[in-house]
Formats: structure tokens, C-alpha cells, sequence
């Protein structure tokens, strides 16, 4: 009895629907939106199709359900960080498309995925662009907690990061691909060239540099 469920279902309730939706009438919406108890809202979709074919639609959706649903969730106690160091990331695959997947980060989400031209859906930050605003992030706030120890006068600081595979010589005749991340750096300040220098010097002491240069163990274990 899909009536009784609603009555009964004690949670906040949206419903989204297109008057224009030949799948589903509007019939449909009404009824649900009538039967279900507070808090409760209805949001009209305008021209949308069933599907949300079109991007704009279904970014628009998306908003809104974020926005919705934030009041609701109370994300802030969702983990406690002490447990977030304990157990990590994790990602999960999100059945749509090939490559997406779901990162969770304590109360943190996002979605990565690959670029349109290799089979993904190009819906997210790929693994190796992931990776690289790794190194400009942690680049940044290296450069932040220097300037701020040191008192100087620096504005903004942002990186630009770009990964690339490059051949590098190895023995005689063979070729050895490696990775190269080059970083950009722009800082902004009432600084001079030789500040500007030390500056440079500090972000290659940043810890996920040193990781990526020094390298790091891997270890596979399941559940």
C-alpha cells in the first residue's frame, strides 16, 4: 500500500517532477506529495525529460537536492576525525558509467572519473589529477604556514599543476618513461626576488613532494 508507506515513512520528503514528463504524469507527484506528512517539498522541473538528459537539468537537480538535503543530514557529525585518520579514504564504484567512483573522506565526498576520450563520462577530477592537486594543495599550505611563521607580506599563493609521462635516458638505447609534475607557482606580496626565492625552496619541502620524489610502499590486504 504505497499510500500507507508514505503516511508512515517520519522523513523529510522531496519530490522533483517535470510537467512535461511523458513517463510519469503529474498525477503521480500529487498524489505522493499529498499523502506524505512534514517536512515535505515539491520542486517543478520545468521542461526537463524523464531521464534529466540534458546536463543543465541535471545540475540543476543536483543543486538542489544538495541544498535540500543539507538542513537534514547534520554532515558535521557524520565522523569523528580522530576516526577519519583511523580509517582512511574510501572509494567505491558508483555504477554509472565505466570509470566513477565515489571518494568518501570522512564528511567529505566527491566524484572522480576519466576524461570523455578514454571511455569516461568526464564527470570528476581523474586519479592522476586527483593526485596533482595533491601536490599543489599541499604546496600552498606549505607556502602559507612559512609566509605566516616568517611574517612576510604575501597576499595569495596558488599552484598550477600539470602531470605528463616524459622519456628519460636509461642504459644505452632504451627509454624509461617517468612521471613529471611541473608546478607553477604564483605568489602574490610586497616581496623581493630574493624572498621570492627562499619561497621556491620551501615548496619543494612540501610532504607530498618529497613522497612523489622519494616514492612510497604500497601494501594489498583485504577486508
Amino acid at each position: 500500500d504505497i499510500s500507507q508507506q508514505i503516511t508512515a515513512l517520519k522523513a523529510a520528503l522531496l519530490i522533483l517532477h517535470s510537467p512535461l514528463d511523458e513517463t510519469v504524469g503529474i498525477e503521480n507527484a500529487t498524489r505522493i506529495f499529498i499523502e506524505a506528512k512534514h517536512p515535505k517539498s515539491f520542486i517543478s522541473l520545468d521542461d526537463a525529460d524523464h531521464l534529466l538528459s540534458d546536463k543543465k537539468d541535471a545540475t540543476y537537480a543536483a543543486d538542489v537536492i544538495a541544498a535540500w538535503a543539507s538542513r537534514y543530514l547534520g554532515l558535521e557529525s557524520f565522523e569523528d576525525p580522530a576516526a577519519v585518520e583511523e580509517h582512511g579514504v574510501l572509494v567505491s564504484e558508483t555504477a554509472q558509467g565505466k570509470f566513477q567512483s565515489l571518494i568518501e573522506a570522512g564528511p567529505h565526498t566527491l566524484i572522480t572519473d576519466e576524461p570523455v576520450s578514454v571511455g569516461g563520462m568526464g564527470s570528476g577530477p581523474s586519479p592522476y589529477e586527483l593526485l596533482s592537486s595533491a601536490l599543489g594543495a599541499c604546496t600552498v599550505m606549505t607556502l602559507r604556514m612559512y609566509a605566516d611563521r616568517k611574517n612576510l607580506d604575501v597576499d595569495r599563493i596558488s599552484c598550477r599543476v600539470v602531470h605528463e609521462k616524459s622519456h628519460v635516458d636509461a642504459m644505452e638505447e632504451d627509454q624509461e618513461q617517468r612521471d613529471l609534475f611541473t608546478r607553477t607557482l604564483e605568489i602574490k606580496g610586497d616581496l623581493d626576488d630574493a624572498t621570492v626565492k627562499r619561497l621556491y625552496e620551501i615548496a619543494d619541502r612540501c610532504p607530498v613532494h618529497r613522497t612523489l620524489e622519494t616514492g612510497a610502499r604500497v601494501k594489498t590486504e583485504g577486508p
